[in-house]
Formats: C-alpha cells, sequence, structure tokens
C-alpha cells in the first residue's frame, strides 16, 4: 500500500511541476528587446489604399473588407493603368474602416517603424519600387517609396506588412520572417 501511495503522490507531484514549467514558460518576459505583447494582431485592417502619383496621372490601388477576415470575399479595385517609362511618388494608407471615423492604422506602424516594413514584389520585371522612409535605426519601413515602370505589360502587385521582420534584410519579405500582418495582391497593367 506504502508503495502505491508513493507513486500516486509522485505522479501528482510531477504533473504540478509539468503545468508549473507551461505557466512558467507562458508567463515568460521577452528581454530581447522585441515587443511581444502583440497588440497589432487585434487591429482590424479593414482597407489597404496604395496611391501612385505622377503630377495629374494617379493610380490607386485599394483593397477593401468591411467585415474583416471570415465573412464576405474582400474587393480589389485598380483606378487604371500605369504610364510606361515613368516615375511615381508611392503612399500606402491602412484602415480600419468600422470605425467612425476610419482608424487610421498607418500612423501605428509609422510609430512602430522599428517593428514593421512592407514590401513590393511584381511580377513584372521592368518595375522598380524604392522604399523611401526609414526607422529609427535608419532602416527601410516602406509606407513612402518611388514606383518607376518601364516598358508596357501586365502582371501583378503583391504588397505585404510584416511585424517584427528580421532588420537589415534583403529587401524580400521570404526572407524578413516576422509575421504577416497584411498581404493583397493587385492585377496591374503598364501601358
Amino acid at each position: 500500500m506504502m508503495k502505491n501511495i508513493k507513486s500516486t503522490n509522485t505522479i501528482k507531484l510531477l504533473a504540478l511541476l509539468f503545468v508549473s514549467s507551461l505557466a512558467f514558460v507562458g508567463c515568460s518576459s521577452d528581454d530581447d528587446g522585441h515587443h511581444d505583447d502583440h497588440d497589432h494582431e487585434e487591429e482590424l485592417i479593414t482597407t489597404v489604399r496604395y496611391t501612385l502619383t505622377n503630377g495629374t496621372d494617379i493610380v490607386t490601388l485599394e483593397f477593401q473588407d468591411l467585415d474583416g477576415e471570415g465573412g464576405a470575399d474582400g474587393t480589389y479595385d485598380v483606378s487604371g493603368p500605369l504610364t510606361a517609362n515613368t516615375t511615381y511618388t508611392g503612399a500606402i494608407k491602412l484602415l480600419n474602416e468600422t470605425e467612425n471615423p476610419a482608424d487610421d492604422i498607418t500612423l501605428e506602424v509609422e510609430d512602430e517603424g522599428d517593428d514593421h516594413e512592407f514590401f513590393y514584389t511584381t511580377t513584372i520585371s521592368d518595375i522598380t519600387i524604392s522604399k523611401n522612409d526609414i526607422d529609427e535605426d535608419g532602416n527601410p519601413i516602406g509606407i513612402a517609396t518611388t514606383f518607376v515602370t518601364g516598358d508596357a505589360g501586365t502582371g501583378s502587385l503583391t504588397i505585404e506588412l510584416i511585424h517584427e521582420p528580421t532588420k537589415p534584410n534583403d529587401g524580400t519579405s521570404i526572407n524578413a520572417g516576422g509575421s504577416t500582418d497584411v498581404e493583397v495582391t493587385f492585377p496591374i497593367q503598364v501601358q
């Protein structure tokens, strides 16, 4: 009998230690300087608007999903074709339009620039996109861009916002690590 009681007490003690270690791991603090509270995950992004401007030549690419993930599919709208061999000034805006007035999530991304970076990937080889804004450490954020078209062509443009990417990185989201806050792909045409 004593052996059974001792064995039962040992099992209870091991179970208690296991549960305690899980609680310790789950509540451990992050001392590497990165914010691990993931408040960004609670922000709803209903609208991604990328505006490209060259004088009166303005092209707007907009994704909108007012009911958020899991509801109706979002909509994509591209206001028109881009002009070949042209330099555009690009500006991206993220909104939560379930709020009134709409909450500008771009301001939060800018404030937390060291924890965010936009990545722009196009299937049209004659397009180059440069990021013009930097975080407090001198690494790119990508809210402001220069978008240069080459010859005529048709393809797509993918815009990704990565949270806590490795900085500096090689300029691609593939090797940046972190987690994706938003990713949208637009059909684009250069003529």
